[in-house]
């Protein structure tokens, strides 16, 4: 069995634990978000999100964390399916290369607990990702970020092998104001016709204790007819989401 799925760990999780440097120690966010969407489309049916993370850095620069978040998409396909979570464990080394470039190599795993036909293609995935960053002001980063999967892309027959590149510009224009500019490819090995770009512009908020506001649009090229779901949701159109969010 086939089905439509497209998703890994929300925007947030990847500004705070994205490609780049980080320090060592422990750190987390927890998150309230209007819709979960990720690489263009909404895994909520485009319904509020609860999600929290934590993540362990060692001076070293290996790293390990878990993520996760209410979900709807399993649940949403036809038939007796019963699944609403996504539990993410990922694990990677991050290091610099001179004073504006810093990579990111790791191994991430998607998990969702539920009630599935015996004869239904799981929806546990494991990608392999790499990603640098170029920093050459203090204000302004250039990332890109290449994920390939070693299993079934998110149940898709086959259709391991897949791939997904990210690129991103993170702008800070004025001192707690970001503007977020992303572009996506997601390739699915096998199920070409579920293949599309998408892209996001947004802008965050932070503030001095922690917290952050977040809005952003997103839009993909996504086929209409096979990313509209059992209610009649065109989960990958254009969408607006607002997260709110503490770091800690």
């Amino acid at each position: 069995m086939s089905f439509r799925k497209i998703a890994i760990a929300s925007s947030l999780t990847s500004l705070l634990f994205g490609a780049g440097y980080a320090h060592a120690g422990t750190t987390g966010s927890v998150a309230l978000t209007s819709d979960y969407v990720f690489r263009g489309v909404s895994q909520t049916n485009e319904d509020p999100a609860l999600q929290g993370g934590i993540e362990y850095a060692h001076d070293s620069g290996f790293y390990v964390g878990a993520w996760g978040s209410n979900i709807s998409w399993l649940s949403d396909i036809p038939g007796d399916i019963s699944s609403s979570l996504e539990l993410d464990g990922y694990f990677g080394y991050r290091g610099k290369a001179g004073d504006i470039f810093a990579y990111d190599v790791g191994a991430l795993t998607y998990y969702y607990p539920g009630d599935f036909p015996d004869d239904f293609n799981e929806a546990n995935t494991t990608e392999l990702y790499v990603g640098g960053t170029v920093t050459p002001i203090e204000e302004l980063s250039l990332g890109l970020k290449y994920s390939y999967s070693l299993t079934d892309l998110f149940g898709y027959v086959d259709s391991d092998g897949s791939g997904y590149l990210d690129a991103s510009v993170n702008w800070t224009f004025t001192p707690g104001w970001t503007l977020n500019v992303h572009g996506g490819k997601q390739w699915i090995k096998e199920n070409e016709d579920f293949e599309y770009t998408d892209w996001k512009l947004g802008v965050t908020k932070t503030f001095d204790n922690g917290f952050s506001i977040a809005a952003a649009y997103t839009d993909t090229n996504a086929d209409e007819a096979l990313y509209t779901n059992a209610h009649g949701t065109k989960i990958a159109d254009g969408r607006f989401a607002v997260t709110f969010a503490k770091a800690f």
